[in-house]
Formats: structure tokens, sequence, C-alpha cells
């Protein structure tokens, strides 16, 4: 069989989010923007369709709407071959009436609907990552080596590893031992990579490195079945410990860039690294592309702008502003006189029409984007957001919490301006 009718791929949707709260107050975590005209869960669906994969669910219970929207407005794939991008929210049964209780759990409870297509390996991804690969690969390793389950593991340096599930390897990458996110340094380093792993590496290191899990497997089906017939709810937590010693588990190593984005810090900083000359993700090649919804948008207008450094979506209308290190959304509107630099900006849903501008100005409101004579820096302003003319919002050195009666959110030293949210003309934070 090929790989297209041997595998069927599991995008964990992720829980309620909160590490990336005020993004995810109206949205889960897989459809939250991400680089001026993506959503994060586009990058493991076009990983998958890259990979020759193309039977691919979703698992989601929380904020699941924009998903929903996004998913069916991009993902059509021919009758003929049998593919389909499919959205499985937590429902009642007669067997259970509650949440997903972790990711095991959530693949427990949708097992009967994997039944219904031919398959003999299920891929299991993460939702809210920024990486490339080609799961082909993973999936030639794992049969080749007549593995139960293959773990895809990252390198990373022991100073690095807070906060990620370890494995020790042996040097035919079989593991032998895995510890969820330790932090006993005598722990992580009886975790190091040997001699012989650290040579197969491509890139060399001064410091000693981990192999890092980075929440994607393959599993056998009937090793997953069994797996699951207990009441374990996590994969990193019990279910892949558990299998140690009972079946056979390897690690794929894999050496490209890969951002675990959980944290408003780390999407603000995947985000704005999009924009240097080199970015260490390359929306630009053109063998593996990054899909997302075609919305036959025009192209950006920019009226006198000094600009540096800056992705600008597609509709976006930009006049007389100063724009350094910044990531635009599509459809977004920077008034004259503006300066913005480590900016976020997603941008907006729709346009508003005259009689919908007329109307703001004579109720005093602003319209949708950011006005004119704002300085903006070190925020990321999330669709949809009005920001009036005179606007200061500036991040450096402020405390954690809310402001402006919560139109404004610093969470992880990052000034959020959440979605939909009004900030009056000459708001200062």
């Amino acid at each position: 069989m090929t790989t297209q009718k041997r595998v069927l791929a599991v995008i964990m949707g992720g829980g309620r989010g909160t590490r990336l709260s005020p993004l995810t107050l109206e949205r889960c975590k897989p459809a939250v923007p991400l680089a001026g005209k993506y959503r994060l869960v586009d990058i493991p669906i076009s990983n998958c369709i890259n990979s020759d994969i193309n039977r691919i669910f979703i698992l989601s219970q929380f904020q699941t709407a924009s998903l929903h929207r996004h998913v069916q407005n991009t993902y059509h794939f021919d009758p003929f071959g049998g593919g389909f991008v499919d959205i499985l929210s937590a429902e009642q049964t007669e067997k259970s009436a509650d949440w997903y209780q972790g990711t095991a759990d959530a693949v427990r409870r949708n097992l009967v609907h994997f039944r219904a297509f031919p398959h003999d390996l299920v891929l299991i991804l993460s939702g809210d990552q920024l990486y490339r690969m080609d799961y082909r690969k993973i999936v030639e390793q794992h049969i080749a080596t007549k593995a139960d389950v293959t773990v895809a593991a990252i390198p990373f340096p022991v100073s690095k590893v807070a906060g990620l599930g370890l494995m020790q390897v042996k040097d035919d990458h079989s593991i032998e031992r895995f510890v969820e996110k330790p932090k006993d340094p005598a722990v992580i380093q009886s975790l190091t990579l040997s001699a012989a792993l650290e040579a197969e590496l491509a890139t060399p290191s001064t410091e000693k490195r981990c192999l890092a899990s980075m929440g994607i497997y393959v599993f056998n089906r009937a090793v997953l079945a069994d797996a699951l017939a207990g009441t374990q709810t996590d994969f990193g937590k019990e279910i892949i410990p558990g299998l140690l010693g009972q079946k056979k588990l390897f690690a794929h190593i894999f050496e490209g860039y890969w951002e675990d984005i959980g944290t408003v810090r780390a999407f603000f900083d995947a985000n704005l690294a999009l924009a240097q000359p080199l970015p260490p993700f390359d929306f630009f090649d053109a063998s593996e592309p990054i899909y997302t919804q075609d919305r036959y948008l025009p192209a950006a207008k920019l009226n006198k702008c000094a600009i540096d450094h800056v992705v600008i979506g597609d509709g976006s209308i930009i006049t007389d502003s100063t724009l350094h290190h910044c990531v635009l959304g599509v459809r977004s509107f920077i008034g004259e006189g503006s300066s913005l630099e480590d900016a976020v900006v997603m941008g907006a849903d729709y346009y508003e029409t005259p009689a919908q501008l007329k109307e703001n100005a004579a109720l005093g409101r602003p319209r949708i984007g950011i006005g004119a004579k704002c300085v903006i820096k070190g925020a990321i302003v999330d669709k949809n957001a009005r920001i009036g003319a005179g606007c200061v919002l500036i991040a450096d050195g402020k405390a954690d919490g809310t402001y402006v009666n919560g139109a404004v959110v610093i969470r992880d030293g990052v000034l959020v301006v959440p979605k939909g949210a009004t900030l009056p003309a000459g708001t200062v934070v």
C-alpha cells in the first residue's frame, strides 16, 4: 500500500489554550493567525499534503467555529482521491458525556470514526507547532525498523530542554527511557546523547544535547488500540512511558527548524522571525508550499511609507507610516503618520463599507485598524481591533496584566490588543 492508503493523520487541536490567551479567547489554538495570511493548523495539514497523506482528522473541542470556517473554505479534495480534512469535536455518546481529558483520551474516543477508513498506521500530530517535515521519512523508518511506535525527536542543548519530554535512545535509535519534562539536572544529564548519536547529527554542538519529543508519533493501528484500552489520558505523560519494555519504540531524529508555539511570547517571536532577511522558516519554498485559504484579495497598497523588514498581507492599506520589523495580516489598515516597531498586526476579516465608516465617525468610534499618528512597539494587535488616532502602545518594562479595562493585555512581556477590542483615540499604555 502507498503512504496515502496506509496512513491516517490525526492533528491534536489542543485544550483551552490558556497559555496563548488572549489570542484564544474566541478561537482554538490551531485557528490562531500566523505569518500574515495563514493559520497554525495550515502547517501540519500542509506537511501532510506534501507528504502524500490526504486523510486528515483534527480533534478539537474549544472555540471551534473559526477553525471550522477556515478548514471548510480552504481544503477541498477531488472526489476520486479519497482525501479529506475532517474536524471531530468532543461529543456526547452512550459511553461518555464529558470533555476530552487529554491527548490520548481524545484519540481514544474517536477510534470508532477512524475504523471506517482502511489504514495500517496512525500519524499523530500537534496543531500548534511551526516546522516543515516530510512525514514519509518517519513512516519509512517505522516500517524498516518494524517498530510498534516511532516518536519524532529533535536534538536540544541541555540548557534549553526545560518543559520538554526527553528520551534516552540507544545507538540503533530504539528508545529505552522517556521522562516527561524533567527538572533534576542529574536526570537531564543522564539522558544526553551518546557519542555515536552525536556523530550522526549534521550540525555539531559544543554543548551536550538531549533528544526531545516533538509530540509527533507513528503508531501501528493495533498497538494504538491496545494502548488506549485503559484510562490513560495523555500520550507524553502516560502512554509512551507505559509502552517502554512492552513494545518496540524507536526515535526518528529531526534536525530542521521546529518551534512549539504554545505561549504568547513564542508566538510573537516566531512571527517576527519571519520578517528577517533569512527567516528560520521559509514560506517561499515552492517545492513544499504551505497552503491556506485563497481570499482573492487585491495586492497591498502603500503610500509614502518607510518600511524595513516587514511582512505585509494581501489587501492591506498603509499610508505615510514608518514600519520596522513587523508582520501585517490581510486587510491591515495603518493610518498616516503612525510608527510600528516589533509589531504583529493580524488585520481584519472584512472591509468596512463607506456607510459603516460614516456611521463610525458619527458615533466617535475608530474604524477597524490602526488610526493616524499611533505609536506601537512590542505588541500584537489581533483581528478586527479598532485603535483610535494618537494611541501609544508600548510594552517595554510594563508588568503582565490587564489595562484600559481589559482592552489591552500584557502577557509574557508582550502587549496584546484582543480580537475586536476598541481603544479610544489618545489611549496610552
